[in-house]
């Protein structure tokens, strides 16, 4: 593998957006001034510049666009960019006609209440989301009037690591239309020298290629890419932009030692990446979900990945595969030396892998540990040997030992540091959080799988970083009495292609030299070594100061120690959390970072509407919320008298409606022709009239799902639940704990809590117990009822809930204050209907049945009238089956 480095800079060239620009699929209001193909929706870019400057691994990135209003009235101009996940916004501005409007760092409990303010009225307050797989979209918009110029300015920084061994640059080029004056710029200062530089786009054409402009010599390089207007155009008398794509810069630096040590004003950074050694064998354990909804494309790209990792393999190395359902089952009872006849038998293993049944989690990671833990301790594997665990799942686990706390602590006393575990979480219905929490407790990192086309070959990439360990147990030991604020120094693997970066603040700031031990091990033998470095060496290798931005040793240290303080933070508990999060604050304040503790309220003129934005952070754990609350997973649900809540994955949504029925009706909530399955409710009201309320509460105390292909009912009431398999019964009631597994289904019930339903295609249910007190004068216990992987489904599901597992979309227009002043109204389009909507809260109870979990959500009235397919009543159905 090439010792290159690797940058990732995933950024979204800005781009501007007038307001009317939103309505346009519903409100055909302005047109596209042909005059003059600058001008967009009133809206001309003039200037447009992303200007990079990496120093030393640390890059400085500004984003500076500017626009003029043409028209003739005032617009609200948007600026989008997209940036990594792993930078820090660092500072925000906007200049209007001269007058600059900035950005200021605080406390994210400092801004919360402006920010659930805003929430509170409708309003999507959160100025930076989580948007792809890299990248954080960053939005602002601000009112302009005609003729006045604005100016957005966006920095950030990061480190950036290495990976594969490669350097690299990604921007995503996208103005959405011509720019007069369009540049990126890049600058590279690295002290140990470029090797080579590359730059390349997606959309660059043959006219293009000549305006990237490269080079490089010594320690500096450089790229500029500057298209002409005409340059632009998609063709000669085209007014679109031909900019739509990605731009790639790739360098590799010099490595003639393997480290690199710099000291700069009070502050060092050691770079460690030696080059050359053998390859360490590796012991790996393969941990695999096979449950019921990992059926059809998961487990086939899961297959296609393993298959290909196996042509991968090396002759030295051991592993073997687990696979966990309700039960689990291995290839070999150990580990397996990788043989090439031991490769074809397992290529024929894993081609017959399927997917049936729950998620007994801790029961495939607890085998796969037992293993490894007999290998070494029968001596089958290597002493200097790379021992991995890669666990994947797609779910959350519900069989065996279900309680994610008490499978973190059983991990982490099995494992007891010998192992590192990466788990990597296939899809949206995982606990990202758990997941992360037990790789980080056994030194490694969890990482989200995508659910699209390419999910193989994200697979495939992961096992490809973690496939060459060079080096295990390496520990860089730096005098104690000379160092303070020390980032992390010790890591259980070096993998080839990667680097391992340490920084430090000297408790004398005069202090110019410094003496590392190194030492780790390898293939054959220790790696131990020392080194050294004096101030005046650095200096002399940062003469050219043009290339170096402020105290960037000092921010760098910042960064590394902010990021590693924050990710201690998710393991720790109590005190030892309280004290990692108030150090990490406060080196977010004194640094000016935007980080998941702090938040940038942009300040607005006063005219505008929404005088005030936040920007925060997102953590992966939750990428489709932005809220203080715990992010809910999506799914659709029925639940309380009855509240239905209809989840939108790609608005990040939720709409909401109830059905006001009479007690004794049975309402068909889903119907499947093709798999079979159907789901209806018979609503119970409560005991007596309740005088006081103008609508008679009701609720579901009756569920029937069936699978006909099956010939299967399952009756649930709040006292029983009734399977009938052809025509056998048996019969359960809420104080039973219940596993049952027949051929197709599976049936789990949770003890005066809930029961979870796996059937068939892997559709799964779950049906949650609500009880209230026996002698209340009004309520009796009803039941809820959630969907999981509704994906499993056909697209010919219909009824109240099933005509929602279909993608649903929506316009929210002209939002303004309702009856309620904590609730506005607003005008929503939907299936071509235009429905005044309410902002509102509903109950999700799968997780607390007693309090719930609040969801927001636009609520529609009229027993969801101009939503649902039909009218209410045409859902009512004769008979429970």
């Amino acid at each position: 593998m090439e010792n290159n480095l690797l940058l990732c800079i995933l950024l979204l060239i800005p781009a501007f957006a007038s307001s009317d620009v939103l309505l346009t699929h519903v409100r055909n209001i302005k047109k596209r001034n042909a005059d003059n193909d600058l001008v967009v929706n009133g809206i001309e870019i003039y200037s447009m510049k992303i200007d990079s400057k990496v120093t030393s691994r640390f890059a400085h990135n500004v984003i500076t666009s500017r626009a003029v209003n043409r028209g003739n009235v005032s617009k609200e101009v948007f600026f989008d960019v997209e940036l990594p996940k792993t930078a820090f916004i660092t500072n925000f501005s906007m200049t209007i006609d001269g007058v600059t409007y900035p950005g200021t760092i605080k406390e994210k409990e400092a801004a919360k209440k402006q920010y659930e303010k805003a929430v509170s009225r409708g309003q999507t307050a959160g100025l930076v989301k989580a948007s792809g797989r890299k990248t954080e979209k960053f939005t602002v918009s601000v009112n302009i009037k005609a003729a006045s110029k604005v100016t957005f300015e966006l920095t950030y920084e990061e480190l950036l690591k290495r990976q594969f061994g490669k350097y690299e640059m990604f921007i995503k080029v996208k103005p959405k239309q011509l720019v007069k004056d369009f540049e990126i710029e890049v600058d590279i200062f690295e002290p140990q020298g470029i090797a080579e530089l590359e730059a390349e786009g997606t959309f660059i054409t043959n006219e293009l290629q000549n305006t990237i402009k490269k080079s490089f010599s010594g320690k500096k390089g450089h790229i500029s890419f500057k298209p002409t207007l005409n340059q632009q155009r998609t063709c000669a008398n085209c007014s679109q932009s031909v900019l739509d794509g990605d731009f790639t810069v790739r360098y590799d630096v010099k490595r003639t030692t393997p480290d690199n040590l710099q000291i700069v004003n009070g502050y060092f950074v050691h770079f460690f990446a030696p080059t050359n050694l053998p390859k360490l064998s590796k012991n790996i354990i393969f941990v695999l979900d096979t449950s019921g909804s990992m059926h059809g494309r998961e487990i086939e790209q899961t297959k296609e990945a393993l298959l290909k990792i196996l042509d991968d393999v090396k002759e030295d190395d051991f592993f073997n595969f687990i696979l966990f359902d309700s039960e689990i089952s291995v290839w070999k009872e150990t580990l397996i030396k990788a043989t090439p006849e031991n490769l074809d038998e397992a290529r024929k293993f894993v081609r017959h892998i399927s997917a049936q049944g729950l998620t007994n989690l801790h029961g495939g990671l607890m085998r796969g540990i037992d293993i490894l833990n007999a290998a070494h301790e029968e001596n089958l594997v290597p002493k200097r040997s790379a021992s991995i665990i890669i666990m994947l799942t797609d779910g959350q686990p519900n069989v065996g030992v279900s309680n994610t706390h008490e499978i973190e602590k059983a991990v982490k006393k099995a494992i007891d540091g010998r192992y590192t575990l990466y788990n990597l979480g296939f899809g949206s219905g995982v606990d990202y959080g758990f997941l992360e929490r037990m790789a980080l407790d056994n030194k490694g990192l969890a990482r989200r799988i995508y659910p699209d086309s390419d999910a193989a070959l994200q697979l495939q990439g992961f096992y490809d970083e973690v496939a060459n360990p060079m080096l295990v147990d390496v520990e860089l030991n730096y005098p104690e009495n000379e160092i303070s604020d020390l980032t992390t120094n010790s890591f259980k693997h070096f993998y080839d292609g990667s680097e391992i970066v340490v920084a430090g603040r000297f408790i004398d700031s005069n202090q110019n030299h410094l003496s590392v031990d190194v030492r780790g091990e390898g293939a054959n033998e220790a790696l131990l070594y020392t080194t050294q470095q004096g101030a005046e060496q650095t200096a002399q290798a940062f003469q050219d100061q043009q290339y170096i931005f402020g105290e960037y040793i000092e921010r760098l240290w910042a960064y590394l120690t902010i990021e590693q303080l924050l990710e201690k933070r998710i393991t720790a508990t109590g005190e030892e959390k309280e004290n990692l999060t108030a150090q990490a604050l406060a080196l977010s304040l004194m640094y000016k970072f935007v980080t998941p503790l702090t938040s940038m309220v942009v300040t607005k003129p006063e005219e505008d509407d929404n005088e005030e934005g936040i920007a925060d952070k997102p953590t992966e754990a939750s990428p489709m919320y932005h809220t203080y609350a715990s992010p809910p997973t999506w799914y659709t649900s029925v639940d309380g008298d009855p509240h239905f809540i209809i989840s939108v994955p790609q608005k990040k949504d939720a709409i909401c409606f109830n059905i006001n029925e009479n007690p004794g009706k049975i309402l068909n909530l889903i119907n499947d022709p093709v798999t079979g399955i159907t789901v209806n409710g018979e609503l119970i009201g409560d005991k007596r009239v309740n005088s006081d309320a103008k609508i008679q509460n009701s609720y579901f105390g009756k569920l029937g799902i069936a699978n006909k292909h099956l010939d299967v009912k399952l009756t649930v009431t709040p006292e029983t639940i009734t399977i009938q398999n052809g025509d056998e019964k048996t019969g359960f009631t809420w104080l039973d704990s219940v596993t049952l597994q027949q051929e197709s289904l599976t049936l789990i019930i949770n003890r005066k809590k809930n029961l979870v339903l796996s059937m068939g295609s892997g559709a799964s249910f779950v049906v949650v117990l609500h009880q209230v007190w026996k002698k209340h004068p009004l309520h009796q216990d009803f039941l809820g009822l959630y969907t999981l992987k509704s994906d499993k489904l056909s697209e010919q599901t219909h009824g109240l809930l099933g005509q929602f597992f279909r993608p649903i979309d929506f316009t929210i227009l002209e939002v303004h204050p309702g009856s309620d002043p904590q609730k506005p109204d607003a005008t929503m389009i939907v299936k071509n209907n235009e429905l005044t909507v309410t902002r509102g809260w509903q109950k999700d109870y799968r997780r607390d049945p007693k309090h719930g979990v609040d969801i927001p959500c636009w609520f529609v009235h009229d027993n969801g009238a101009g939503l649902i397919d039909g009218v209410h009543t045409d859902y009512i159905v004769s008979s429970l089956f």
